[in-house]
């Protein structure tokens, strides 16, 4: 069975950074594509970044030179390191997996169950 645990959530100010991690059990993380995406109140899920089997990555224009999406295949961890936070960054903050889609909009099968990120001015 699939599992997607994220961690390393929490509160920072404005301009600081925080790393998300994502532990992957029931499957390799060679073999899918991973992404990051986030929820925010009364928004829409959107995707952040993605990285695939190849490890191409990509990114929403939002988070372009401010995230770095990265995996380690041999820990099956997944993470994300935001750096020059922003308020509007704020949001609940998933790990998903996905054998076969790809992509910032793709519809992913397996998803963890999130990390609150908080960022204030």
């Amino acid at each position: 069975q699939v599992q997607l645990v994220e961690s390393g959530g929490g509160s920072v100010q404005a301009g600081g950074s925080l790393r998300l991690s994502c532990a992957a059990s029931g499957y390799s993380t060679s073999w899918y594509c991973l992404g990051w995406f986030r929820e925010a109140p009364g928004k829409e899920r959107e995707g952040v970044a993605i990285v695939g089997r190849d490890s191409s990555t990509s990114y929403a224009d939002s988070v372009k030179g401010r995230f770095t999406i990265s995996k380690d295949n041999a820990k099956e961890i997944l993470y994300l390191q935001m750096d020059s936070l922003r308020p509007e960054d704020t949001a609940m903050y998933y790990c998903a997996a996905d054998p076969f889609r790809c992509g910032l909009g793709s519809p992913y099968k397996y998803w963890g169950r999130g990390t609150q990120v908080t960022v204030s001015s």
